[in-house]
């Protein structure tokens, strides 16, 4: 017998489906007006938290669901980062780190102290401005894609620091407020700590977790894979925060443990929808500490302080940033980015309010310059490049000679995928995939495979094949092969209904892509094309052909009337499927008659770099530059910006008409004198 407990019985069902029906409303209205979803969750606090409408009341339940809202986003944040790229922001997490958490609170703690805090208070005033915002920076800079530019990995290199001093601030507080003297101690034991995770999470990830996700993943049982991950996640949560340590970073080194394996892509694409239901709950949880009537009476006070901590915090960042010798445009963006006061601050305060560190009064200014930093936060991200190079025109520009006395360096610690554009996607390595796959290779294509098979996709990977493991029907793993930026996608999987699942969420995020894909019958042909595909071949149909095709070969047809036969019935069958089915085939018949050229670029021609945009004889000749060879190797991917360079071979493609007639005027042009180059600019 099922027993189904009231709503009586679990209290906080009602706050949940309070804080979820509200922040509907909100966001709704939030997305409508081009506002970041951030900001409608803590707007969905502030109004209907205990300080004002009072339809929510902050308990236990509400900050515990928020605190596994941070765990899983740290998790995502640590399986899109692996162990090789952090040790390579080893300088942004120590020097970067410690110079602005100790800049912060050196200078924040001397305007306190000259303000009238005593100097403990003053210090402790410095911890807690010291630091940002984990979750709400690093949930606004996934969102917008800027996790792997210069200032993503600023913040997170910052960020990871700030998480891992809190616990010293945390063992230090006691002894600001005189109750704890043993601080020696108590720091070599965090050290120790430190260390042994550390050391634990490499083993993990370079031995134990890449074999124990190959054997889950090859029982292909999507449950079995998503309860494993979620396990790693919490288990190694759980021990960093018996250790001592903070739960979101236990969660951070537990997706750096699985961001070495291959299943790292499939993992964040089933974690994701957990992670946006969860810290919806922080960003509620942070709004609802806000007391509006504070912040009203004590407006111009709140406001000083906000732009005090601003200017701050902001500036630190910059020298910070130029101290790790980046351009002052990534420093400006990195300060808008880490100017706020962050959720482990909240922590920290609670302890300053037991120890007597801070009074009830100080606390709320506290809490109002912290709130309003963080819903500043995601519009400054936003516009950070612009507000950036609005700075750089003014007297700000100045500080332009440090960044030339330290030098400027250009991270590009991207994964290749970054630079695909025009590639193709397959989907399923199989039969057809792996043909596909061959095909693409000797045609110098640029392509990456999506598989489902454990097994496979270890076996592809050791033979050089650019594969990922991952679930093409999640649209994070199609995002992540860039499906917006191809130029087909293959779908070469066997079962039906997900054919139809992946088509519709290639379709979501791409209306360009060509999606070719296969099916059994004329009947899934007609739904798959039906559901978005652009060419779906039928297995069943296209046997059929070939079977009469050897048939009529048999009884001496001639070669022209077998092809004739199948035009014929190809016609008839896709045709009757296909609207767009003459269109195709139309434009395969013109493609067949196009005839191609090369022209050579000698140091002479007036064409030697030139910009392609320049050369306007090609689109007046009606040919098209499909390729430029250049130092033996074959550039296909160029644009109108693309300069020619002295003996570059360029290959045209046209009708033949159009060829010979371009060819006569390149002769003509070339033959005669090289005239002033104001005369050749609107050739």
């Amino acid at each position: 017998m099922i027993l189904l407990a009231s709503a009586t019985e679990i209290p906080f069902l009602t706050e949940i489906m309070v804080i979820l029906g509200l922040s509907i409303l909100v966001i709704y209205i939030f997305q409508k007006l081009n506002m970041p979803a951030v900001l409608g969750f803590l707007a969905t606090g502030v109004m209907f938290g205990p300080h004002a409408l009072g339809f929510v009341q902050s308990g236990e339940e509400i900050e515990m669901l928020s605190e596994i809202g941070v765990i899983l986003l740290l998790f995502i944040i640590g399986l899109e980062f692996s162990i090789k790229s952090l040790v390579s922001m080893k300088k942004v997490v120590l020097v970067g780190g410690s110079m602005q958490v100790g800049l912060t609170i050196l200078l924040s703690g001397l305007i306190a102290y000259f303000l009238g805090f005593g100097m403990n208070e003053a210090v402790f005033l410095g911890f807690l401005i010291s630091l940002s915002s984990t979750a709400i920076v690093l949930k606004v800079l996934q969102d917008k894609g800027l996790m792997r530019t210069p200032q993503g990995r600023i913040a997170l290199g910052i960020l990871i620091f700030q998480d891992v001093i809190v616990v010293p601030m945390m063992l230090l507080t006691p002894i600001l407020a005189g109750l704890d003297s043993n601080v020696a101690m108590s720091l070599f034991i965090l050290l120790i700590k430190v260390i042994l995770v550390i050391g634990l999470v490499y083993v993990s990830a370079r031995h134990l977790v890449p074999r124990l996700l190959h054997e889950i993943a090859r029982t292909r049982s999507r449950e079995l894979f998503l309860i494993t991950i979620i396990v790693i996640c919490f288990s190694v949560a759980y021990f960093t925060s018996i250790m001592g340590l903070s739960l979101a970073l236990g969660a951070f080194m537990a997706g750096l443990s699985i961001s070495e394996s291959e299943y790292s892509h499939q993992a964040t694409g089933l974690i994701i929808p957990f992670r946006e239901i969860f810290t919806s709950f922080f960003f509620v949880s942070i709004g609802m500490l806000l007391d509006l009537d504070f912040v009203i009476h004590n407006l111009a006070l709140v406001a000083l302080f906000t732009f005090g901590v601003f200017i701050i915090k902001f500036g630190i960042i910059v020298l910070s940033t130029l101290a790790l010798k980046y351009p002052l445009k990534t420093g400006i963006v990195a300060g808008f980015s880490l100017f706020q006061v962050g959720e482990f601050a909240f922590i920290l305060s609670r302890s300053g309010l037991e120890t007597g560190l801070l009074n009830d009064n100080t606390y709320q200014y506290f809490l109002s310059v912290s709130i309003l930093t963080m819903g500043m936060t995601p519009f400054l991200i936003d516009y950070g490049d612009k507000l950036a190079a609005n700075l750089l025109r003014t007297p700000f520009k100045k500080l332009a000679f440090m960044e030339n006395a330290v030098g400027n360096v250009v991270e590009t610690d991207t994964d290749d995928l970054d630079e695909l554009q025009g590639h193709l996607i397959i989907i399923g390595y199989g039969t057809n995939g792996h043909n596909a796959a061959r095909t693409a290779r000797k045609a110098e294509i640029p392509y990456v495979i999506l598989e489902m098979d454990a097994d496979l996709v270890k076996k592809a990977k050791d033979k050089g094949e650019p594969i990922l493991f991952g679930d093409a029907k999640n649209t994070h793993i199609l995002d992540h092969v860039r499906i917006h930026r191809a130029r087909v996608a293959v779908v070469a999987v066997s079962d039906h209904h997900d054919a139809l699942v992946i088509v519709s969420q290639i379709r979501e995020l791409s209306k360009t892509v060509h999606v070719v894909i296969r099916a059994k019958t004329i009947a899934q042909s007609e739904e798959l094309l039906i559901g978005g595909a652009s060419e779906a071949i039928s297995e069943e149909f296209e046997a059929s052909v070939e079977v009469f095709a050897r048939m009529l070969n048999q009884f001496l047809v001639s070669n022209d009337e077998i092809d004739d036969y199948i035009e014929t019935i190809r016609d008839e069958t896709y045709s009757a499927i296909h609207s767009n089915y003459h269109v195709y085939k139309r434009n395969a018949v013109e493609i067949a008659k196009l005839k191609t050229a090369n022209i050579h670029i000698d140091r002479h021609s007036l064409f030697s770099e030139k910009h392609l945009c320049e050369t306007k004889i090609f689109d007046e000749n009606k040919v098209r530059v499909v390729g430029i060879l250049r130092n033996g190797k074959l550039k296909k991917n160029f644009t109108g910006d693309t300069i020619l360079r002295e003996d570059d071979e360029v290959i045209i493609t046209g009708s033949e008409l159009n060829i010979n007639f371009f060819m006569n005027q390149w002769e003509e042009l070339n033959a005669k004198k090289m005239p002033d180059l104001d005369e050749v600019s609107g050739i």
